[in-house]
């Protein structure tokens, strides 16, 4: 070893110069070890700022003191504070809720039976990195569960009575996922599901199961293995639809998702998620009608669909029509981040 404070040959330090940037190398990877930092540094930042967080959770409700018929699916919506709906799914009780590439913020989280609320929960996702935020929801029904619709619209076809044998799988497959052992849930339902194939209700759970896992495929084959079994089971064709929308199948999305409108006309989720499909798929046309019924029936949870069919009139020439829309918007979002922009294209446009 070379000792430099002894060597006259080593280059000297001045009071000016730190030792450990007079070796010429030694300065180089210092600069670069500064540039490295800084750009992680504003890597993290950027990450912590364009999101990327997961926000899920299991909507467990107990429905033991229910006499009669029980809640088949809920739906969880995600709201910003202000009230804008960002993300909304249809889930059977024990399903597992999952909203993706959140921005660092605080979210609502609201549960509805028939569009009406039944609970909110404010969840807070702030972290510098990427992150999963989990926020298990948990309810009891207290009273009788009683439909508002119409009896014409009670879906006998959405029941199915298995054997006590198989009764005690599906139970046991539900029990697993609420403790999070996946393997043993979906090892459960196979086996109930050997006995008996032509469960479409254990083929769906299976489905949302795989889903939960992001297991597509496999998520995709067992909502197709219900729907061989019941071909109407309007939670099977939802789920479904929805699925082959995130995977960009936008034209099989359309064929399932208006196979699921025709099974439950009456929902806002499946008259929503088919104008999705269809203006994915560059037909706005087709769109217009059920964006249009989706907010009929649920004029406050749906009212994102107003900014969806501004945007189609606008594109279109139909300008009068766009700020009808986007006026609506604002009455029923009137805390809307982006309301000075909507506000200005309002006054632009409408017709003295």
């Amino acid at each position: 070893m070379v000792n430099r404070l002894n060597n006259p040959h080593a280059p000297k330090c001045t009071s000016r110069t730190p030792a450990c940037l007079s070796n010429p190398l030694i300065k180089i990877l210092c600069i670069l070890a500064l540039l490295l930092s800084t750009a992680l540094a504003h890597e993290a930042r950027c990450l912590a700022q364009a999101g990327g967080h997961e926000l899920y959770g299991d909507l467990k409700v107990d429905e033991s003191k229910v006499q009669g018929t029980t809640v088949l699916s809920y739906v969880v919506i995600l709201y910003s504070t202000s009230g804008n709906v960002l993300g909304r799914l249809s889930l059977p009780n024990r399903g597992r809720y999952q909203f993706l590439n959140l921005a660092d913020a605080d979210y609502d989280v609201a549960v509805e039976v028939e569009n009406k609320e039944i609970a909110r929960v404010r969840v807070s996702v702030h972290s510098p990195f990427r992150t999963d935020f989990r926020r298990d929801i948990e309810l009891e029904w207290r009273t009788e569960f009683k439909t508002t619709s119409k009896p014409a619209t009670v879906f006998a076809d959405d029941f199915y009575k298995r054997s006590r044998a198989n009764e005690k799988f599906f139970r046991a497959a539900q029990s697993a996922v609420d403790q999070k052992k996946y393997e043993t849930a979906i090892s459960s339902l196979r086996e109930l599901l050997k006995s008996d194939p032509a469960d479409f209700q254990a083929w769906t759970e299976l489905g949302t199961i795989y889903l939960m896992q992001q297991q597509l495929e496999q998520a995709e084959q067992s909502y197709l293995a219900a729907l061989r079994q019941r071909p109407m089971f309007f939670l099977a064709l939802l789920d479904l639809g929805r699925l082959n929308l995130m995977q960009k199948k936008f034209a099989r999305s359309i064929e399932v998702l208006a196979q699921a409108v025709k099974a439950r006309r009456q929902s806002p989720d499946a008259n929503y998620f088919l104008a999705e499909a269809y203006l994915e798929s560059k037909k706005g046309s087709l769109a217009v009608d059920y964006f249009k019924e989706a907010l009929r029936l649920a004029p406050q949870g749906m009212a994102e669909a107003h900014l969806r069919l501004a945007a189609l009139y606008n594109g279109a020439g139909m300008k009068s029509k766009a700020v009808a829309e986007y006026e609506q918007f604002l009455k029923k979002k009137p805390d809307y981040p982006d309301r000075q922009k909507l506000e200005k294209y309002i006054a632009e446009n409408k017709k003295r």
